[in-house]
Order: C-alpha cells, then structure tokens, then sequence
C-alpha cells in the first residue's frame, strides 16, 4: 500500500510539473525545431514550412521569433506530426502573443474561400500555440485568417482576426481553446469540420447585423458540428455594437447543427438568438441549433422556433470522438 501511494504521490507531482511548463514562457525554439525570424536560419514561415520533410513520419515543429510575417502560409499534407510555436512570454493566454502572421487576400482576388486564408493548414496532426492570424481585408468580401482543412487540428492560446469568414473548420476534428476570434459575418463556419470552441474569447464588430457562425452541413447523417463550450461573446473593445445585432448562427445548408453552451452572451445577440439564412430561402428544415447554460443579457429572449434549449450540455467526446485525448492538449480545455 505505501508503495503504491509513493507511486500515486510521484504520477501526481510529474503531472502537475508538466501542466506549469506548459503555463510557462516560450521564448527560445524548442530542441529539433526549425527556427524563423529575422536572426534565424529561416526568414519566413513559408520557407521553413517548405524546408520540412513530405515523407517522415517522425513529428517535426517550427519555432517562430516574435514579429509580423506579411505573408500567407500554406501547410500541405505531410506524414509526421506538426507542431507550430509562437514565441510568447505566456504560453497560457492569447494576450501575451508576440507573432503575427497577416495579409489581406479576399474573394475580390481570389477563386475560392481557402485560397484567401492567411494559414491554409491542410495536413493531419497539427498543433498551433501563440500565433496571431489576421486578414487584413475588412469589410465587403470573403477574406479568412485560416482554413483549416484535415483533422486532429488543435489551435491554443491563438488570435485570429478577420471580418467576414474569419475561421474556416472545414474538415475532420479540430479544436479551438483559450483563443480569441473576431468577425462579423459568419465568421466560424464550415461544412463537414467537428470543432469544439473551448474557452474562447468571441467578439464582434461594430455592424448593424451580424452572425457568429454559419455551419454548411448538408445531410442528416453528416457528421458535421459546432460547439461554442464555456465561452464568452461580446463587442470588441473600442467598438459600438447595437443591442442585439448579433445572432448566434443562421443555416449556410438546411442541416446544420450549432450549439452554444455555458457561454456568456452580452447583449450584442439578439433575443431570437438564431436566424434565417435570408428572407424567402430560410434554410431551417433540418437545422439543429442548441443552447444550454447560457448566461448574460443576451441569453435571454423568445428564441427562433427552429431552435432548441438542450436539457444537458453536449460533451466533447460527442464533437470530437472517444480518442480525442491522443491528440488534443487537454491542459488548454476548460
């Protein structure tokens, strides 16, 4: 019995060493990384992403010195792991972040929506710390700050800012934790991704209508979900948003399925909560838009009658499947 409790005593004191390095700062390139900034031996995200190997299995990584990268990153499918750090002096918030990575393509130039996005991330197995995302382009056009486009993707403690079509979850499983999203239209969307948004920071922008997502699920054996999970919806900082101008999602195809859960709502969202797609294609015959546990002003309201208010909140092994713990950095979950 003492040896098992000097056994349970050790697994305990590792495990939580391991949770405070992972709190800690990251300012120097982890062993094996390839290194980007202006003193490094890779200049842009791009050329060290392109120096990586197609055909090992052995996980790699990148490092990147703080700074703003003008460019768009493009990660195409690889056979290894890959993890991308941002330097930062806290590792555990997206505030802290150092790295920025932006540019301003849209759909004005443009063919589709993945090829505007400042990360197009199309390989399996990715994991994305302390990196800023931004598309610059504003108002009026489809313009992402990424695409992300393969499963078992993980982004923490990042920033991605946008105005229309922010975050592209598109395919397989994927997570968002502890970061911060900025849009107006639509700006979490997707068609056939499984993404769980946890602890994350959503603001709006000053519009006079806007919707936070816009799932294109298209059948009712899909697969395809969102849950926005213990998070908060607000007003950026600085802009002046009506009461109410918001709604929690409106249907991109008839099936699609949302839920928002335990999240702060401010009264920014609108007290039907959930929208049509547009006057005369409504889009609602197979939607199915949740909410459970919410709080704040904009938790309240006569919702839309194609919603529903969930008697229990949806788990993420529902989103992300049984397994999801071989691949998602758990200390970033709420």
């Amino acid at each position: 019995m003492l040896q098992f409790l000097v056994l349970a005593l050790s697994l305990t004191t590792a495990a939580s060493a391991a949770a405070l390095e992972a709190r800690a700062s990251r300012t120097s390139p982890p062993a094996g990384c390839l290194a980007v900034g202006s003193s490094a031996t890779y200049k842009t995200v791009q050329s060290a992403v392109n120096a990586l190997s197609t055909s090992s299995t052995t996980a790699q990584c990148i490092f990147i010195y703080k700074g703003t990268y003008k460019e768009q990153v493009y990660i195409p499918q690889l056979k290894s792991a890959l993890t991308l750090y941002g330097e930062t002096p806290d590792t555990s918030s997206f505030t802290a972040n150092t790295v920025t990575i932006t540019q301003s393509k849209s759909q004005d130039d443009s063919s589709n929506n993945d090829l505007t996005a400042t990360l197009r991330a199309h390989t399996t197995n990715l994991r994305v710390y302390n990196l800023n995302l931004v598309n610059t382009r504003g108002k009026g056009s489809q313009a992402l700050a990424v695409s992300a486009q393969n499963d078992r993707q993980g982004y923490y403690a990042c920033q991605f800012r946008g105005f229309q079509d922010t975050v592209l979850a598109n395919e397989g499983a994927q997570v968002y934790a502890k970061s911060y999203i900025e849009g107006a239209t639509d700006f979490i969307f997707g068609q056939r991704g499984r993404a769980w948004f946890d602890g994350a920071d959503i603001r709006v922008l000053a519009a006079s209508v806007g919707y936070v997502t816009a799932s294109g699920r298209d059948s009712a054996s899909s697969s395809s979900y969102y849950v926005i999970h213990k998070s908060a919806i607000s007003a950026k900082s600085g802009d002046s948003v009506p009461g109410g101008a918001y709604y929690l999602g409106r249907p991109w195809r008839n099936y699609a399925r949302v839920v928002v859960q335990q999240t702060s709502l401010s009264g920014v969202i609108n007290g039907a909560g959930w929208k049509i797609w547009n006057d005369g294609d409504p889009r609602t015959d197979g939607v199915e838009f949740g909410e459970y546990g919410n709080t704040g002003d904009g938790s309240k309201g006569t919702r839309a009658s194609f919603s529903k208010k969930l008697s229990a909140a949806v788990s993420i092994s529902t989103v992300l499947g049984s397994d999801y713990k071989d691949w998602v950095d758990t200390s970033y979950l709420s």
